[in-house]
């Protein structure tokens, strides 16, 4: 993502990845919204002044044959401007000899980021 490098980051995804968020409406609602993989790769693939840095720590990985789970919490920064935090929770599969993403769920807040 630091380097807008959209054939690497569609290189991760099995070819169906699904990718969506965990949001709150203004009422305090949950609901979950998904977002197409292209979308994401033409997002992060756009002209861009900011660098965008998400910065993951490993949690947790389980891994039983040819599927994993990793658990990642976060922090997101636009060059150094701190943005949101959250956890990305990954579903893998390997495929071909390859781990590929092919669910990825992620929360995202402002708060309690520490």
């Amino acid at each position: 993502m630091r380097r807008s490098d959209t054939a690497m980051i569609r290189s991760a995804f099995a070819p169906q990845g699904i990718l969506q968020t965990v949001l709150k409406s203004k009422d305090g609602k949950v609901f979950i919204q998904s977002e197409p993989l292209d979308s994401f790769i033409a997002f992060v693939g756009k002209p861009h002044k900011e660098v965008y840095d998400e910065r993951i720590t490993f949690d947790l990985i389980k891994v039983d044959g040819d599927l994993a789970i990793a658990w990642t919490p976060y922090k997101f920064y636009l060059d150094e401007k701190f943005s949101h935090c959250g956890v990305d929770s990954y579903q893998l599969v390997k495929l071909n000899g390859e781990w590929k993403i092919q669910y990825l769920i992620d929360t995202r807040r402002r708060q309690n980021c520490d």
